[in-house]
């Protein structure tokens, strides 16, 4: 019988990687602009690294808001608390670059006309009740669940930036098994690699995806270049595995079982 067989993988951060910090320090000065004025016109950028944020754009509205209490007020929400190992909310610089919009642009505004445009392309689809592609759907589940095992101390040794990858095996365009959960997780400098790698595992991945994607074949990469404790901003995440020629790949192989053998022995 011939069939159609092909892998998609898909990606996800956690709240505190930059990508997302910068994400959310945008859309909360959208946000408050919104509150007090609702035909806000909002343009804004935000550029985070080592211990200084930089917001830039435009802003033309009749909200009176406070760009830095709101940068550092997000910053404390995902736990930029620590200059050593990520950013203090406390002590960072922040830089402000914030202008109206142009008359020019406006002209073609003001009545009736767009502020901005894109161009976005998708669709629903049946592989989730979420109607989302499963990979995606599946990947972003699984970084949502390493957020809350930090925050509600299911896993009180995490910190806050982490990126999650899935690769879903698909025949004939349906989702058949997942092929590899990749996840990278900063973590308090005291942390075991093993006992982390088993909790991501139990507390993380099990209770996310169902058991009838998951067979023998299914790798488990948790952390693959080992320790995570300097990251969000000081060291954006780098973590991948790079498996390189045959003898390199049996060698990974033989590790993940091991590994395997000693979860069950414990």
């Amino acid at each position: 019988m011939n069939y159609k067989k092909y892998y998609l993988t898909s990606e996800s951060v956690t709240e505190g990687h930059p990508d997302k910090v910068c994400d959310l320090i945008s859309d909360s000065i959208l946000d408050a602009c919104l509150e007090q004025d609702e035909n806000s016109r909002v343009a804004i950028e935000t550029f985070i690294s080592n211990g200084k944020v930089t917001v830039a754009g435009q802003i033309t509205s009749n909200a009176i808001i406070d760009v830095e209490k709101i940068v550092r007020k997000v910053l404390k929400q995902v736990d930029y608390d620590d200059a050593r190992y990520n950013m203090d909310y406390r002590t960072c610089e922040i830089d402000t670059n914030i202008t109206k919009q142009s008359g020019d642009i406006a002209l073609g505004v003001n009545i009736g006309g767009a502020g901005d445009q894109g161009i976005m392309f998708g669709f629903a689809c049946n592989e989730t009740q979420n109607l989302m592609p499963y990979a995606i759907d599946t990947v972003h589940k699984l970084a949502q669940r390493l957020t809350k095992v930090r925050k509600y101390g299911i896993i009180p040794y995490l910190k806050s930036d982490g990126k999650v990858q899935v690769t879903v095996e698909y025949i004939n365009d349906f989702p058949f098994r997942i092929d590899t959960i990749l996840i990278s997780t900063q973590h308090e400098e005291s942390a075991d690699m093993d006992i982390l790698e088993n909790d991501i595992i139990e507390k993380v991945i099990k209770p996310i995806v169902e058991e009838d994607m998951i067979d023998s074949q299914t790798k488990f990469i948790i952390n693959p270049t080992g320790r995570f404790v300097v990251g969000g901003t000081v060291a954006i995440i780098l973590h991948c595995l790079v498996i390189v020629g045959k003898e390199s790949e049996e060698q990974w192989e033989e590790e993940q079982i091991l590994k395997k053998d000693k979860r069950q022995e414990n």
